[in-house]
């Protein structure tokens, strides 16, 4: 980790009393989506399954209309690739979600509460759902956990965030490429500096975001 200026942890602290409360809102929030339906927590999934290199705010729109019309949960890899039209690869996207919609279906329906609730740890439930689910890798399913209130303490390491952490001098590089032990090694250093900071890592995570694109979302 690079020495921080003083003066960048200042503006960072007074960015975050501003937000401090909807912030905190936010997250209860995200907790409140485990103690939901099973489709409103695969409706989060295939949110984040959407998100990798796309805009936050069009996928949430194309999710919003494939849970509204139904098809989310029934219709065929071709009618969810026309609703995800506005998010990038959008026909692979669409095979990824109805994979999932498969793999987490059993007696004609969907029971992805049930197979979170196996897990006790929620970072080995990460190493699997990143194992299992088509689509996810480390930052889509800490993303996923976090929004459904169960990555308290994990890293969503998109581009906005780690052009802060350098920025931060939390890290020296945004590395172009990140292998499962070098997004450990980063959630890590930024755990750490979250610690030193006072900030919790899932606030932290919304701040930083925020930072970067003028808001709170998700």
């Amino acid at each position: 980790m690079s020495e921080i200026k003083q003066s960048d942890l200042v503006n960072l602290k007074n960015s975050y009393t501003p937000r401090k409360g909807i912030i905190g809102k936010r997250l209860n929030e995200f907790k409140e989506v485990f103690r939901g339906s099973n489709k409103k927590i695969f409706a989060e999934l295939c949110f984040c399954i959407c998100t990798p290199q796309s805009n936050a705010k069009a996928c949430d729109r194309a999710i919003s209309g494939l849970v509204e019309s139904g098809e989310l949960y029934a219709g065929s890899e071709g009618r969810i690739s026309y609703y995800l039209k506005g998010v990038r690869f959008h026909r692979n996207k669409a095979g990824f979600i109805v994979s999932a919609r498969k793999f987490f279906s059993g007696d004609n329906r969907i029971r992805i509460k049930e197979k979170i609730r196996e897990f006790r740890d929620n970072e080995k439930l990460r190493e699997w759902l990143v194992k299992n689910v088509t689509g996810i890798g480390f930052k889509e399913a800490s993303h996923f956990l976090r929004n459904i209130g169960l990555g308290k303490n994990m890293a969503i390491l998109d581009r906005h965030i780690l052009k802060n952490l350098k920025n931060l001098g939390v890290i020296d590089e945004v590395p172009k490429n990140i292998s499962e032990k070098k997004y450990i090694e980063i959630e890590n250093k930024m755990c750490e500096f979250s610690i030193k900071i006072g900030i919790p890592m899932d606030e932290l995570d919304l701040l930083l975001w925020s930072e970067e694109t003028g808001e709170v979302f998700k």
